[in-house]
């Protein structure tokens, strides 16, 4: 399965690359079975993957005694907001930490505004290091799925603040519900620029079918176990 992006008229240019194109819409049939996978992995996931949670969220519990799930609002299908949940992987107060370092480093401020992430995140704990780069962190948007904020496969869910990063492509991600994995995830993560994940955001939305949803989710398997890029 291939992705790509056409230079359209009208297109926006990012970084050497056209990120906009005219969006096409999902054809019905497709949608349902997108839907109906969504429903029977999820649930077979949560089963499979229930131990595994009420572990790691009691080791998450014990580190500081605060709580180990955590929800973030999130931009979701249509514009529309949701609560989007995760295991705890980072220190009670992360804000506080995050500012602070951004007001004192000039290097990570730079590296936040253009990425959202940082290569050295003083907010992250031992133990979130090891669910971050395992992807068990993300577990808990199972539950996203089955509530239909989310699906397995699309954009990975933005924050309020980074809806001005996406420009006019806004819409093209909010065309389509955001998923646990996605093009991001199987090209190497946080290895990724933003506009580069902006554009795969794109194309993603504009040529999304059923069995490149199933080609994602198998290629999710390996670029889990290698854990690249994730910090």
């Amino acid at each position: 399965m291939e992705f790509r992006i056409t230079d359209t008229t009208g297109g926006v240019e990012e970084d050497g690359f056209v990120i906009s194109e005219p969006r096409r819409p999902n054809p019905r049939n497709s949608f349902t079975a997108k839907r109906a996978l969504d429903i029977m992995a999820a649930s077979l996931g949560l089963i499979f993957v229930a131990p595994l949670l009420l572990i790691v969220a009691l080791m998450v519990r014990l580190q500081d005694g605060q709580a180990a799930i955590f929800s973030h609002t999130r931009y979701g299908q249509h514009g529309r907001t949701f609560k989007c949940y995760k295991l705890r992987s980072m220190v009670p107060d992360a804000a506080e930490r995050l500012q602070a370092l951004l007001d004192s480093n000039p290097e990570a401020k730079r590296e936040w505004e253009l990425t959202q992430k940082l290569t050295h995140d003083p907010r992250i704990t031992p133990l979130g290091r090891f669910i971050r780069a395992t992807s068990i962190d993300e577990l808990p948007q199972l539950i996203n799925v089955l509530k239909g904020d989310m699906s397995l496969v699309g954009p990975r869910p933005i924050s309020l603040s980074e809806r001005g990063k996406y420009g006019e492509n806004f819409a093209d991600y909010c065309s389509v519900r955001p998923g646990i994995t996605g093009l991001w995830q199987i090209s190497g993560r946080s290895k990724i620029s933003y506009p580069e994940r902006v554009r795969m955001d794109t194309s993603y939305a504009q040529t999304r079918s059923f069995w490149g949803d199933v080609m994602i989710i198998l290629k999710t398997i390996p670029a889990v176990l290698k854990s690249e890029g994730a910090w």
